[in-house]
């Protein structure tokens, strides 16, 4: 059984009635989300483009790269282009997959789609009322110190930073 308890512009919240695996009957709370994409976006490759964004849960500003909420029937390299677009406004010659990953499986359904953006050209920022952000480009080695001494403490970024630098170990 689903009751649903609000519906907003982003999450949907559930109280569901489930059986588990072990055959037990649970009421939980799941907040549903429709997904989304984020973009580790290297000007070059040993500078990244990170946005510092006030968000109010976190209680101020933090650093994050960009991203944003898949519209419905999007596909998350569409929706990964346009939100690099509207955030920092740059395209991106090249677009690659990361990860794929939930967010928060203990509550939330969401998925983030997770993309590297290289070969950086011009387009057009174009911010939503409710993003209130500045651009930061920053050295990946300074970014990557930033985690370890908790500058950067947000999931998506920390999980893009360093799955970009996985793959330049690689090469």
């Amino acid at each position: 059984m689903v009751k649903t308890i609000y519906t907003g512009r982003v999450v949907t919240l559930n109280l569901e009635t489930v059986m588990l695996p072990n055959g037990v009957a649970v009421e939980l709370e799941v907040v549903r989300h429709p997904g989304a994409a984020a973009i580790v976006p290297m000007k070059d490759a040993r500078t990244v483009v990170l946005i510092r964004q006030f968000r109010l849960a976190a209680g101020g500003f933090i650093y994050e790269i960009p991203a944003g909420k898949l519209h419905p029937g999007e596909a998350p390299d569409l929706c990964a282009a346009r939100e690099l677009e509207e955030e920092i406004g740059f395209r991106a010659a090249q677009l690659d997959k990361l990860a794929t990953f939930f967010t928060a499986p203990g509550f939330t359904d969401e998925v983030m789609h997770l993309f590297v953006a290289r070969g950086l050209l011009p387009g057009t920022q174009q911010l939503d009322r409710d993003e209130v952000l500045e651009i930061v480009e920053m050295p990946l080695d300074k970014a990557l110190k930033s985690i370890e001494d908790g500058t950067i403490r947000d999931a998506k970024t920390i999980i893009g930073l360093q799955a970009v630098q996985l793959r330049a170990d690689r090469t």
